[in-house]
């Protein structure tokens, strides 16, 4: 069967390609923005892309179309697709009816930490030798790759909240029938699609009502909007994770400030211990919702601890891209203040006193429309210094946004000035971070080419 995807090099469509092709199906795709790692990912699983969305794309015609949620009416693939009568379906629905049907689903939604807390789900059971299927968001480094089948029952499914395609407004979420899910945290974010938080908890509450009596929701208690969301009415067991409070079903102690060691306590009693080489309290978190997603699965939490050991973090969540001249260089996803705060608080307990520089690129489609501009120059303040793209088309005052940061802040509406900016202000033992959801036009390597 011949698949075109339209929006290929998207993390999730990039997922539901690789899952397409080890089917053994002939996978092409569409995009308009290709860039790694999703890009090198798919031309090494030997999927070609296209560029742009021209019609032509689509003949001959594929036996299916599978449209991402970034398509709009008015796209000439889409508006050729609809004309011509092509068969087709959403990247989630095609993921439903053709991977998830007859697995063990276990979804991990929130706001922040899904793609990492699946990885690290992922790489539990794998280590437990139950070859799970997954499908994430991002490339974790343990598999390589962003998707795969499994030959087991269970599959990993990084449960996104963001709408499922121009045909269908529901949340990705619900069509994927978790029986084990994880609710990491809930914000207010995806402006662009949801009106406010309450909105978001209607459709978190849709996903609620999708999880089987048998089957279970992991949840921190501490997130108000949570709670609320399962006062809604919740039919299934639950399991509660609060790294900082042992009232809760999963907790922990005896954390180094960084995070990066821990014992892992059930019901206050010690059942592991963490070392490795992530840091921060969000990630411990993340451990703790991990850990239980898996003992459900049948996974024994000292066995989960064992194997987060050996944990590697995905790629563009702290990643280091390099170290040139004693200068340490990472690339983070981080694109919401909330995130952004985090990371940088686990940042600073592993280095200390060492300068950190950060490089933050408002990307998403929230941060552009200044949704989050109140709280975003606050976020950024453990930084020592602090650069801001701030592209002429963007709808808000960077200048009035960041001004509580003082001179920390420099903005910047040209990459390559950023790039110069560096080069004269970096020295020995710098931290540079810099944080976008997005290619950022390349600045990771120009900057390690310049030191």
């Amino acid at each position: 069967m011949h698949i075109h995807i339209l929006g290929i090099c998207g993390t999730f469509m990039g997922g539901i390609a690789l899952l397409a092709r080890e089917q053994g199906h002939k996978v092409t795709g569409s995009d308009a923005h290709v860039y790694p790692p999703m890009s090198t990912q798919l031309e090494a699983a030997g999927i070609e892309l296209m560029e742009g969305y021209d019609a032509e794309h689509l003949d001959p015609k594929p036996d299916w179309v599978v449209v991402g949620n970034a398509m709009s009416r008015g796209n000439p693939a889409v508006e050729y697709m609809l004309n011509q009568g092509l068969r087709y379906t959403s990247g989630p629905q095609w993921l439903a009816e053709h991977v998830l049907h007859g697995t063990w689903v276990l979804g991990v939604a929130g706001t922040h930490g899904k793609t990492t807390t699946a990885s690290m789900l992922a790489w539990i059971l794998a280590d437990a030798g139950l070859e799970p299927g997954f499908l994430i968001g991002g490339i974790p480094q343990n598999f390589g790759l962003s998707a795969r089948f499994g030959a087991g029952q269970f599959f990993v499914v990084e449960a996104d909240e963001y709408d499922t395609a121009f045909f269908d407004k529901r949340s990705k979420f619900v069509h994927y029938g978790a029986k084990t899910c994880i609710l990491n945290n809930l914000e207010f974010d995806h402006a662009d699609i949801f009106d406010d938080l309450a909105h978001i908890q209607k459709h978190f509450h849709h996903l609620v009502r999708t999880v089987p009596s048998e089957g279970l929701i992991i949840y921190p208690p501490q997130d108000q909007a949570i709670n609320e969301v399962l006062e809604m009415g919740c039919w299934s067991e639950k399991a509660s994770f609060n790294a900082q409070s042992i009232k809760a079903l999963w907790s922990t102690a005896n954390q180094k400030a960084d995070g990066s060691v821990f014992d892992v306590l059930k019901k206050g009693q010690k059942v592991g211990q963490v070392q490795w080489s992530l840091t921060g309290l969000h990630n411990v978190n993340n451990a703790l919702a991990a850990i239980a997603g898996a003992e459900h699965a049948g996974v024994s939490a000292t066995d989960a601890c064992f194997s987060l050991a050996q944990f590697k973090n995905v790629k563009r969540r702290m990643e280091l891209k390099g170290e040139i001249n004693h200068i340490k260089v990472y690339d983070d996803f981080a694109h919401h203040p909330t995130a952004i705060e985090t990371t940088l608080a686990g940042l600073r307990a592993q280095v200390g006193k060492q300068r950190i520089l950060a490089i933050l690129e408002p990307r998403s489609n929230t941060m552009q429309m200044g949704i989050h501009k109140e709280t975003l120059a606050n976020s950024l303040k453990i930084a020592d210094q602090v650069a801001v793209f701030i592209p002429s088309d963007l709808s808000w005052d960077g200048a009035e946004t960041f001004k509580p940061l003082g001179d920390k802040a420099q903005l910047f509406n040209q990459t390559e000035n950023i790039v110069e900016w560096i080069k004269q202000e970096s020295k020995a033992q710098d931290i540079i971070l810099i944080m976008s959801n997005g290619g950022f036009e390349g600045i990771h390597q120009r900057i390690l080419d310049v030191l």
